[in-house]
């Protein structure tokens, strides 16, 4: 049993500090010694009852980390790896897999043990993973190696595609299908919508176009790939992606945000057979309605994107590869470094919309 610090939601609304017990690792589990830890929308999710009422959580899921320990039976990390921790450690066994659509799976793993409070109450690990903790116990399949090698401070970047960052890329890449050549809209340039913009670029979109409320978010998304920016408050967002695009509406439109207005934006803003991309996590119960007609007249896909539809094993080697070769810029991401028990005040930092990442560094 390994006791260490953590951050823990004991109800509604609380953050604290606190230590935990971490089990070694049993059958087809890990323990892993966690590098860093980035502050993410969902966690405060998990806080404010946004996710369900199981408490107390174990915060934290986007991380970079090194394998400590590992149980009998574990042949895809040894110890001594360091290792991006994710959140769809595929079974193989759910229809999903047995289909060959393992970015689908239904049914991931998690670690059969539990983490708990000093008193012996259970915790539950946001996403299977609970990473605002010096040490985590995951579900082997959680990890995904990495093979390269980096500088100390390349880890921050590169845990964070655990989860917020490669839901964008993979909605751009994955979801999307984005190809050379074509044009390519985001709306709402938060974390995920930014990594979005940077995965268009990635995948050869030649026209990238960012919408936003906020100029700070316009002038960091050109950063990261866009070639041009809309400012939704001062010009209609459809009109000028319809303007950029010659009147025809962009091929790939991708909703980061999530709500009714942005989602009718994406859903007019495309051109003739081009496809939509929801990203933006919706509120429980959220509606939404759409005219048939104009659905079917207008052909092409409207897709959900589940993380980025994205296979660790498969993506994240290519993403770090991408980052080494200067066409990722993960660094860009990391807007400030902080210790574990800044991660409360970094959940309000998030909500002035000023940072992309905060990320801990143990």
């Amino acid at each position: 049993m390994h006791k260490v610090r953590a951050v823990v939601s004991l109800k509604k609304g609380d953050v604290s500090v606190t230590t935990i017990n971490v089990p070694s690792p049993g059958p087809g589990e890990a323990l892993v010694k966690v590098l860093t830890c980035g502050v993410c929308q969902t966690d405060e999710h998990y806080v404010e009852g946004g996710v369900g009422d199981n408490y107390p959580y174990l915060l934290g899921h986007e991380s970079a980390g090194i394998v400590e320990e590992i149980g009998e039976g574990v042949t895809n990390v040894e110890v001594g790896d360091k290792v991006i921790l994710n959140w769809r450690a595929v079974c193989g066994e759910c229809r999903a897999c047995k289909k060959g659509q393992l970015q689908y799976c239904f049914n991931t793993h998690n670690a059969t043990q539990k983490m708990t409070l000093e008193d012996g109450t259970e915790l539950e690990a946001a996403l299977g993973i609970g990473s605002f903790a010096e040490k985590t116990l995951v579900a082997a399949g959680q990890c995904t190696k990495i093979e390269a090698e980096l500088e100390d401070d390349q880890y921050a970047a590169v845990g964070l595609l655990g989860c917020g960052v490669t839901a964008g890329i993979g909605a751009a890449l994955n979801t999307g299908e984005v190809k050379r050549g074509e044009s390519v809209a985001v709306i709402g340039c938060g974390g995920v919508g930014s990594a979005a913009i940077a995965g268009a670029k990635l995948g050869g979109a030649t026209k990238v176009i960012a919408v936003d409320v906020d100029e700070q978010k316009l002038e960091r998304a050109r950063s990261l790939g866009a070639t041009h920016t809309v400012n939704s408050k001062k010009k209609d967002a459809v009109e000028a992606i319809r303007e950029l695009t010659d009147g025809f509406g962009a091929d790939l439109v991708i909703d980061a945000v999530g709500v009714a207005d942005t989602f009718k934006q994406a859903f007019e803003a495309r051109d003739l057979a081009g496809r939509v991309v929801l990203v933006g996590v919706p509120a429980p119960g959220a509606t939404l309605e759409v005219p048939l007609d104009e659905l079917f007249g207008h052909g092409g896909s409207i897709k959900s994107s589940w993380y980025g539809d994205t296979l660790p094993t498969r993506d994240f080697p290519m993403f770090v590869q991408h980052y080494q070769l200067g066409n990722l810029d993960l660094d860009a991401f990391v807007t400030e470094r902080i210790a574990l028990e800044d991660v409360e005040s970094a959940f309000e930092t998030m909500k002035t919309g000023k940072v992309l990442r905060s990320v801990v560094e143990f």
